[in-house]
């Protein structure tokens, strides 16, 4: 008999505003203490030097943390130009250090000139896992790990103050683009190194700023509390369907409700036709204010080659247990 897990089954995502120190996985297991929650993960590790908005999922919203990880993320960084460290940013030792004999113009064109689509080889101290471990593991103990180039994109790179040797961008990207080698590579083009001094994340997916609350904030709500009451916690939790915002949606009834709780294909109601293979939220209701059931994938009917544009056939994929 598999053990049940101690703690609250409790679902949803928590904000948190990152302080800087600490690794993300360390705050995570301080935030699913003080929810008293049984299980909890986060959507993509931010390194110890960075802040900002860092969403941690609780119960069956962990389910969902993959979309979120493969979200897009924005920041805020600035960069010192004329000086080149090991780590990139201001953890590491000065290995280079040259006048920065640039133009705003100059720095302005090389910044911008990130924008698109690249190849990035990921930086010796991020937070990439290899065998388990983040390479800033290997990295401190000077062991290099071969790292493949990934395919990444900026999506906005907004130069927001230039009073060098400082510059301020705010960056829009995919997942899996690294700041610190952004900003690095914009050293070696200008010819004069840099490095980050302070790297910032504002935004991850649609999640507003303004719903990041910091670790102090839910240490104070948590000592205010009575011995088992969590409401003001839990105020704070944003539903965990919020993951998966930007998927299409169907709607389902009693007879198929029960059929996608046991894990079969059912069909439902959906604005959109159906495309084999894509991702859908499902909700038992009438639209998305009914009870977020999981996320399944869209199939053809294998009775019927003709489905009416309204009438979707989905597999489920990642179910919601509610106990």
């Amino acid at each position: 008999m598999a053990r049940r897990r101690k703690g609250r089954e409790i679902n949803g995502i928590v904000l948190l505003d990152k302080p800087l120190g600490g690794s993300s996985n360390q705050l995570l297991q301080k935030v699913r203490w003080l929810y008293k929650a049984a299980k909890a993960g986060h959507t993509g590790a931010l390194d110890p030097l960075a802040s900002g908005m860092l969403p941690l999922c609780l119960g069956e919203a962990t389910k969902f943390s993959q979309f979120l990880l493969d979200a897009e993320k924005t920041y805020e960084v600035t960069a010192q130009l004329g000086v080149r460290t090991t780590t990139s940013d201001a953890d590491g030792e000065v290995v280079e250090e040259k006048p920065v004999d640039v133009s705003e113009e100059q720095v302005r064109d090389a910044c911008l000139a990130f924008l698109g689509k690249s190849k990035q080889i990921p930086s010796m101290f991020s937070a990439l896992k290899h065998q388990g471990k983040p390479l800033y593991h290997y990295a401190r103990q000077g062991i290099e790990i071969e790292r493949e180039p990934r395919d990444i994109e900026v999506y906005e790179l907004d130069v927001l103050r230039i009073e060098l040797p400082f510059v301020e961008m705010r960056i829009k990207c995919s997942k899996g683009t690294y700041i610190r080698s952004i900003v690095d590579d914009l050293g070696q083009n200008l010819g004069c190194g840099a490095y980050v001094t302070r790297l910032h994340r504002t935004e991850v997916a649609d999640y507003p700023t303004d719903n990041m609350v910091s670790l102090d904030k839910l240490i104070e709500i948590q000592e205010s509390l009575e011995e088992g009451d969590f409401k003001a916690l839990d105020d704070l939790l944003i539903p965990m369907d919020t993951a998966v915002s930007r998927l299409p949606f169907v709607t389902i009834n009693d007879a198929e409700r029960n059929r996608f709780d046991n894990g079969q294909s059912v069909k439902g109601e959906c604005s959109e036709a159906l495309c084999e293979g894509t991702a859908y939220r499902v909700y038992y209701g009438d639209d998305t204010s009914g009870i977020f059931l999981g996320v399944g994938e869209g199939v053809l009917d294998p009775k019927d080659q003709g489905i009416p544009k309204q009438e979707v056939f989905v597999n489920p994929k990642r179910r919601v247990v509610y106990s």
